[in-house]
């Protein structure tokens, strides 16, 4: 057995007996403190977690993502000139409406009683490109941040759908959390908005 730690390799083998046993009493200590994964159980078989003995809080999640295109497809959408109809409007009510079904896509998840779902579109011409935001809210027992990265991959898969006729070479990019609020590991903010990963 070995300890590593900030520029520190240490052998257990190598130090006397006295030491070396409170050493790995302490390393035994601090591996149960490590982060866990959730959804494994002891044995490592997949599960869904109970909150049932969780408080219920406002919890809210904010997730972005991104849709590169040819110009010619950006102005297609812009315009109201597709095909399909309106782009941004069809692909906000699927955002929307995947978030409330996110309990039966993902395996895990729970089925939750959303108090509030937003798509909002950031149109970016120079780079022929759309930002999709979505924000989730609820009050409960467990956060909703899968919700909101179903809804913006969603509303994605539908900006593309809309427009693949005329771009099939669409990228949709950069989906990630941004934003979470409340429960107990409280307030996730991520480097783009707050200059560093944080978990306060």
């Amino acid at each position: 057995m070995s300890i590593k730690g900030k520029g520190v390799f240490i052998a257990l083998h190598q130090l006397p007996s006295h030491l070396s046993h409170g050493i790995s009493l302490v390393a035994m200590k601090k591996d149960t403190h490590r982060p866990s994964l959730t959804h494994l159980d002891q044995e490592g078989r997949v599960q869904m977690v109970d909150v049932s003995v969780k408080s219920e809080t406002v919890r809210e999640a904010v997730a972005k993502g991104c849709v590169y295109m040819q110009p010619r497809t950006f102005e297609l959408i812009t315009t109201g000139r597709a095909k399909k109809g309106n782009v941004l409007t069809t692909a906000k009510i699927a955002g929307i409406m995947a978030a409330k079904q996110t309990g039966y896509l993902i395996p895990m998840c729970h089925p939750l009683n959303l108090t509030h779902v937003d798509v909002k579109f950031n149109l970016q011409k120079e780079q022929s490109a759309i930002e999709i935001e979505a924000s989730v809210k609820i009050v409960g027992r467990t956060g909703v941040e899968m919700e909101a990265l179903t809804a913006v991959s969603v509303a994605a898969l539908t900006i593309y759908d809309m427009c693949k006729a005329v771009d099939r070479g669409m990228r949709i990019t950069d989906i990630r959390l941004i934003k979470k609020t409340g429960g107990k590991s409280g307030t996730y903010l991520a480097e783009e908005d707050n200059g560093e990963n944080s978990n306060k």
